[in-house]
């Protein structure tokens, strides 16, 4: 193979709202974009990857409901749907986001395949395919299988790599490629954006965008809402990836009702970016949290907690604060700090612009995905 000929990639991702699957459809946008052929192969078309865009297919796994089995199977579908795929299109690698079920099934895929048509498999873990799914004694000896039978193995974070090693027990190598993300340009105005959420003048709009599963800790986000002073200072626009009716509840225990605003399943996510003044996220854990890198990308800062991957996202005190996981009453201060001190802040959020741009942009991430690709297909 020579060093410069474009690639044929296969990526397999979750297709719905979350870190993992935005990072996969921008990759294969951003590899599409430099002469790359992509094919995403999934059960569903990942929601951020264009209709149209040249030299990027999308290939669906179809999953049936035998009556045979109790619950309907995706891992054999999606392994035959991959080895079908590489032997079509002559793939060179297979990208697999998450561990399970994906991993597997790229394995099970090559495996299928004659040794002239075998992919290469590359597996990135982001999260609970480690943090969680490592610990659950159903689920990690596959796991550490599916990583020890990759071709290659990367993950987000420092601290998913050493979480990785510390519950997987695994020896091979693992490289870290952080997140990136490139911004598309918003479609309306800072000022249009607030006016339909109905923001005056007088009011900061903090951000939370997450999928709300239960390590973002949206019980804890609340509670810092709650505790904000003055009220009328702010409102928290939450970005939702998932349903927020579960937590209506608690915001009218808070009495937060007219301070929250909700929008779910956001696919303009710029139109937002561009007009927060502040993020706030309460995290349990986290591998790297990619919603705190798109609020630096348009300058914004972040109060969040100092769990897991953030630390490497974000600087304490240079591109935003950081203070101790459930310290409800040190967040709201932290956030009251920033909302009065609007000077410190945009001095902040422009260093957080600085930060993304020189650390988590496409420039500096993608072309380590390609020189790891090229690396494994080395063989071929």
């Amino acid at each position: 193979m020579t060093s410069d000929r474009s690639l044929k990639i296969g990526i397999t991702c979750y297709p719905s709202v979350g870190g993992s699957g935005v990072l996969a459809s921008a990759l294969g946008e951003e590899l599409a974009q430099r002469g790359h052929e992509v094919h995403f192969i999934s059960y569903e078309r990942p929601f951020r990857i264009p209709q149209d865009s040249p030299r990027l297919r999308f290939h669906p796994v179809v999953i049936n409901d035998y009556g045979l089995f109790k619950y309907p199977d995706y891992t054999l579908p999606l392994s035959v749907k991959m080895a079908e795929v590489s032997r079509d299109y002559g793939l060179d690698v297979l990208h697999v986001h998450y561990a399970v079920p994906h991993a597997t099934a790229a394995i099970l895929a090559r495996d299928m395949l004659p040794p002239e048509q075998k992919p290469r498999v590359v597996t990135t873990l982001h999260g609970t395919d480690t943090t969680l799914l490592g610990r659950d004694a159903g689920y990690g000896p596959a796991i550490r299988h599916a990583l020890e039978c990759s071709d290659a193995v990367t993950t987000v974070s420092s601290f998913m790599e050493k979480e990785t090693r510390r519950l997987l027990a695994v020896q091979r190598p693992i490289e870290v490629i952080h997140n990136f993300f490139e911004p598309r340009a918003p479609k309306r105005s800072r000022e249009e954006v607030r006016r339909e959420l109905g923001l005056q003048n007088n009011e900061a709009m903090i951000l939370h965008a997450s999928n709300l599963r239960p390590l973002k800790r949206i019980d804890l986000l609340l509670e810092v809402a709650a505790r904000i002073r003055p009220r009328e200072a702010f409102k928290l626009v939450i970005m939702a990836g998932g349903d927020f009716a579960p937590f209506q509840k608690e915001v009218a225990r808070h009495g937060l009702a007219d301070r929250i605003i909700v929008r779910e399943r956001i696919t303009d996510i710029e139109d937002y970016l561009q007009a927060a003044d502040l993020g706030l996220f309460t995290s349990e854990t986290e591998s790297f949290c990619l919603s705190i890198l798109e609020a630096m990308c348009f300058g914004c800062p972040s109060v969040a907690t100092a769990v897991g991957g953030i630390p490497e996202v974000t600087i304490s005190g240079e591109t935003g604060l950081l203070v101790p996981f459930g310290d409800v009453e040190a967040q709201a201060r932290a956030v009251e700090m920033l909302l009065q001190n609007p000077t410190r802040r945009a001095a902040m959020g422009q260093a957080a612009k600085v930060r993304a741009r020189k650390m988590f942009s496409a420039e500096a991430i993608v072309p380590r995905y390609e020189s790891l690709y090229r690396k494994v297909c080395v063989a071929k």
